[in-house]
């Protein structure tokens, strides 16, 4: 006898199948008589498309305030994840460093964090971090000298409490220290491996002078000279709380927050005298000719093109920086017609790159192949002489002005950012507002303002021209554009 539940199983499922294979045919019927989206959906002409107007760019709130000690801090909530981060700008830098000592600034902030602190070894502050997917990190550049966190809400409090540690009490061991020498060394012995950083190093010094705190380079010589006493006395010179701006923005509660910073910032002080942080000058005019540096084995040439320029305070800097877009990227000049029209160039570009507290450059250039060379740099020079003579098109001053400003709103993609923005503001003396200032001339810049500034600025005459290539391929030679062509030596010294 047939077991009574297996029957109705069978004629459950048989029935599941039907409806399945009916459901499939009505389904099918419907998409074949519902009208093809091909025929509804007719795509349009990018030219025809409409977007709607950027939203208006708002900072989000924070809070500003001082310790006694000097100390300046910025406080920013942002409850979308249950993260903490922090970021500490420190005035120093590089070229505070004694000349011959060039890397000391950068090894003090490399072995300020990896040598650990006097409480907790270098090891032991690792190994904390990384079981919390925490981290900590120091460093020091050219203007300015910097620290961070980033932690998990839960963390912050220990994490909090060991940046402050690697910033009052490092250890600075010497097996740490001479890591870190045997790894700069390394960067020293591969310096001259590709020809962009030769051509970017040494088109610096010619700009700056070999000497100049912004261009000149660490050697085995002044390498060897750094020791553990010196990284104590740069630390002690220039690590101190009354030259310090501390940012903390993420999952915070601000009053809480204010009592950590002042248990663990408050009571530092630092007892040296205060040292000199006026930015060294740019004193010396750039060398303008033609320069090579000759290496045999390349198959094409990076040239770089250029001279002194500004800084960021200058009231013209929005309207050179609309004269960037008509030049630069790829729908500028330079790309269109070097690179697209005349097939002079694997890449091309031209910037005015002021800097925040002392002159910057103008600067050009890019890499062709070989026999292409004196043809990319006669280009070059006479699109730079264009912008002078001949006024731009309403085309490209639009093209150059939506670009700068439709891409604007990526300056605040998060509150770190902002907040970033505005402690950098504070560290050089700009206004909290600039970047609206500058949003606002760039929108007012004319057809005739990109001429007036390339012809105050730009000196097509005065160029220097570096040229890292094969000479002897070159066809036809630098000699024909230049009457003379000034070896430029890149041998490492012993």
């Amino acid at each position: 006898m047939k077991n009574p539940q297996l029957k109705k199983m069978r004629l459950l499922v048989s029935k599941l199948y039907r409806r399945s294979w009916t459901l499939f045919f009505v389904g099918l019927v419907t998409v074949q008589l519902l009208p093809s989206p091909a025929i509804a959906l007719t795509p349009k002409d990018y030219s025809e498309l409409e977007f709607p107007p950027l939203p208006e760019i708002t900072l989000p709130d924070y809070e500003r305030y001082e310790l006694e000690n000097g100390m300046v801090v910025y406080l920013m909530e942002d409850h979308t994840l249950p993260l903490v981060g922090g970021s500490m700008v420190i005035r120093t830098g590089s070229r505070l460093e004694p000349a011959d000592k060039v890397g000391l600034g950068s090894i003090t902030g490399t072995v300020m964090r990896s040598g650990g602190t006097l409480k907790h070894p270098a090891d032991t502050l690792n190994n904390i971090l990384e079981q919390r997917a925490a981290s900590i990190e120091t460093s020091i550049g050219e203007a300015s000298g910097s620290a961070s966190f980033s932690a998990l809400k839960e963390d912050f409090a220990l994490v909090f409490d060991l940046f402050a540690e690697v910033l009052q009490q490092p250890a600075f061991p010497q097996d740490k220290l001479d890591l870190a020498k045997r790894q700069t060394a390394g960067g020293i012995a591969r310096r001259n491996d590709e020809p962009d950083a030769i051509a970017a190093r040494e088109f610096d010094k010619l700009i700056y002078g070999a000497d100049s705190p912004y261009a000149r380079t660490v050697e085995y010589a002044t390498l060897d000279n750094i020791d553990r006493v010196d990284l104590f006395n740069f630390y002690r010179s220039y690590i101190r709380p009354d030259q310090m701006i501390l940012g903390i923005v993420g999952d915070i509660d601000v009053e809480a927050t204010k009592a950590k910073i002042a248990a663990k910032f408050g009571p530092w002080r630092n007892p040296s005298p205060s040292p000199d942080l006026a930015p060294p000058a740019v004193t010396q005019p750039a060398q303008s000719g033609a320069f090579l540096v000759d290496q045999s084995q390349l198959t094409q040439s990076s040239i770089l093109i250029g001279h002194q320029g500004g800084q960021l305070s200058n009231p013209d800097y929005p309207e050179l920086s609309v004269m960037n877009g008509v030049i630069n990227g790829f729908g500028g000049r330079l790309f269109n017609e070097i690179r697209s029209r005349q097939g002079l160039a694997y890449s091309v570009y031209g910037v005015w790159s002021p800097r925040y507290d002392y002159d910057g450059q103008f600067i050009a250039g890019g890499s062709t192949r070989t026999e292409a060379t004196v043809p990319f740099i006669t280009a070059m020079k006479g699109e730079i002489k264009r912008l002078q003579t001949e006024l731009i098109t309403p085309a490209e001053l639009a093209y150059a002005k939506d670009s700068i400003l439709n891409s604007f709103v990526f300056n605040f993609e998060d509150p770190g950012q902002t907040l970033s923005r505005l402690m950098r503001y504070e560290y050089y003396g700009y206004p909290e507002d600039f970047i609206f200032q500058y949003q606002r001339e760039v929108e007012a810049t004319t057809i005739e303002d990109v001429q007036r500034v390339a012809q105050t600025y730009l000196k097509p005459e005065q160029l220097t021209v570096l040229v890292v290539g094969n000479a002897a391929a070159m066809g036809p030679p630098l000699s024909s554009l230049f009457e003379t062509i000034k070896p430029v030596d890149i041998t490492i010294p012993e």
